[in-house]
């Protein structure tokens, strides 16, 4: 069984899976006559395939207890798949390079602050939802369409923070 470290979530350490959003660390510029912030363009939002689409999701998950066990990782070949807490919920995210086989010496664990989310690349391989402490709730932006966008490799790892 592949054993794992969460680290805390940077842009820098998951850049090779996606992107990290996150208000925090991202420009933005004045709307709305000067009342509002956008933070514009915070992840790459892929849509690959025949008559693609973007769906805009909520999750609610249950959370999991520690040490978090798993027997598979997933990925979405046609398209990338973003994460972003909405009641500041920590969570642990598995991942591994896009690739057609896992190695184990790529995989990588993080966990949130609560307030970061995270866009996988398409193809990327992650684990499932694995919110922290209490149910949380997730707006979740990936693709729709027509084609298989749900691949799963089997892999048992351990993840501890």
């Amino acid at each position: 069984m592949l054993e794992l470290k969460a680290e805390p979530l940077t842009p820098e350490a998951f850049a090779p899976f996606g992107d990290v959003i996150d208000t925090r660390t991202a420009d933005y510029f004045h709307i709305n006559a000067g009342r509002t912030r956008r933070y514009h363009d915070l992840a790459k939002v892929e849509t690959l395939g025949e008559q693609a689409r973007t769906l805009i999701s909520i999750f609610v998950s249950e959370p999991i207890e520690l040490p978090l066990e798993l027997d598979f990782l997933e990925r979405h070949p046609q398209g990338s798949q973003a994460f972003m807490p909405l009641h500041e919920e920590r969570f642990v995210i598995v991942v591994a390079p896009p690739g057609e086989t896992i190695d184990p010496d790529e995989v990588r664990a993080f966990v949130t602050d609560g307030r970061q989310g995270v866009n996988y690349r398409a193809g990327t391989w992650h684990a499932i939802q694995s919110v922290l402490e209490r149910q949380g709730e997730f707006l979740v932006v990936d693709r729709g369409g027509e084609g298989n966008n749900c691949d799963e490799h089997p892999l048992a790892l351990r993840v501890s923070l």
